[in-house]
């Protein structure tokens, strides 16, 4: 069966997409001012191209990394196409999105250890001439270790969050861990999304030199708003994340709880779609012995996210484990929200506890109860968090950030991938 794009989508070198084969590569510059070295006058000429193993089934965190960089990537002449390998939200998006996102190509496993997506994916890379393949979750490491041996070219892996604590069920996190240890022994290089990411896979082996931290960024989007929240009015809170057990929601509405009988009007908005249909019923179960089916709102999935924070007075994100750099937090600075977040993982180096938001400690009902209370009683000035969050985003977390210091990280591999 031939490999086609993605239905109906014009290549990405048609007219929505600048045509990188017919243009000369400005080198991006590096932290210290300099250009990257060791470019071939070949790649100089057409720009490079890579392609991303992804899953494709949702449209979260991860995915909102993989779009940015298929948007933002071009700027540097790097041409960023996508397979799925269980195509499902992420594959739609790039079927129907008028953006420049890249060519999406639906290479669906029928299960994890359907290995015919590594034949696939090594045809691809010889039929359409990709210098090196970035995979983004184990299942696709595996796909991406496999093909690049095959195809003869470089992979990078983006670590996004620690395989070892993904989700709740300990037996998916131990093969996780298994399928993404066995699958890097012919990785080029690593690309993690937080310091605190980085140091884990130091200390699993990985040498300093073949870890790069290049944190999420998103674009700078800040809707106007039509109300600021005060000390003695209702306040407006939103959660936006796939809804999923390791996100802490049970907590949120625990927090809520306590919120209530302590006499503040505080309303919650569940912005995202849930994993399963039985979780959704197990949280719509506890809300009403909650009894706060008048205080929660669940609002599925939002096509416009930044739009959403914009009718949002704070946002929280009480996740328990597993994350990264959680790209709503990055989504809620840039439109200028207070953040009251867990101290997880990459959380703190983008939110500073007092400054950009409030940090709870994971699991804790009471903790999460007393920073947004802190909050609404007026103990922090929302207007100041607000802009130090704003300003924050643009200093560190911007779309093309990301996408400059992965393009670097590319011309580090293919230049180390000659030399062998």
């Amino acid at each position: 069966m031939p490999l086609m794009p993605s239905a109906d989508r014009p290549p990405v070198l048609g007219s929505s997409q600048p045509d990188v084969s017919s243009l000369v590569v400005t080198l991006p510059e590096a932290v210290d001012g300099s250009s990257v070295a060791g470019t071939s006058d070949a790649q100089q000429t057409r720009g490079l191209k890579a392609l991303h193993v992804v899953n494709g089934q949702h449209f979260a965190g991860a995915e909102r990394v993989q779009s940015h960089l298929g948007r933002c990537l071009p700027r540097y002449c790097v041409q960023a196409d996508f397979a799925s390998v269980k195509p499902g939200r992420f594959a739609d998006l790039l079927d129907r999105t008028t953006d420049p996102l890249g060519t999406g190509y639906r290479l669906p496993m029928r299960s994890r250890w359907d290995l015919s997506a590594a034949f696939k994916v090594s045809r691809l890379v010889k039929s359409v001439g990709y210098d090196l393949l970035h995979a983004h979750t184990p299942r696709t490491a595996l796909i991406a270790s496999l093909a690049a041996r095959w195809s003869r070219i470089p992979w990078i892996y983006h670590v996004h969050s620690p395989a070892a604590r993904d989700c709740e069920r300990a037996w998916a996190n131990r093969v996780n861990k298994f399928v993404e240890r066995m699958s890097l022994g012919n990785c080029g290089h690593l690309i993690t999304v937080s310091d605190s990411l980085r140091q884990e896979m130091l200390r699993q082996g990985w040498s300093e030199s073949q870890v790069s931290l290049v944190h999420n960024g998103v674009p700078a989007i800040r809707y106007q708003r039509r109300s600021f929240p005060a000390v003695g009015r209702p306040w407006v809170l939103g959660m936006v994340a796939l809804m999923r057990p390791r996100k802490g929601l049970e907590v949120a509405l625990d927090a809520l709880a306590r919120i209530r009988d302590q006499g503040f009007d505080v309303q919650l908005r569940c912005i995202g779609p849930f994993e399963s249909s039985a979780y959704q019923q197990t949280i719509e179960a506890f809300v009403q012995d909650l009894r706060l089916t008048d205080r929660v709102r669940f609002e599925g999935f939002a096509d416009d996210v930044p739009r959403a924070l914009a009718e949002l007075d704070a946002m929280i994100l009480p996740s328990l484990y597993g994350e990264g750099l959680p790209m709503v937090v990055l989504e809620a600075m840039a439109a200028a929200l207070p953040v009251i977040a867990t101290k997880v993982e990459g959380t703190p180096e983008a939110i500073r506890h007092g400054q950009e938001g409030l940090l709870a400690d994971p699991g804790s009902a009471d903790s999460l109860a007393e920073q947004i209370t802190a909050l609404v009683s007026g103990q922090h000035a929302w207007q100041q968090m607000a802009e130090s969050a704003c300003e924050r985003h643009a200093e560190h977390f911007s779309d093309d950030a990301m996408a400059r210091k992965t393009a670097l990280v590319y011309q580090k591999v293919l230049e180390s991938s000659r030399t062998r």
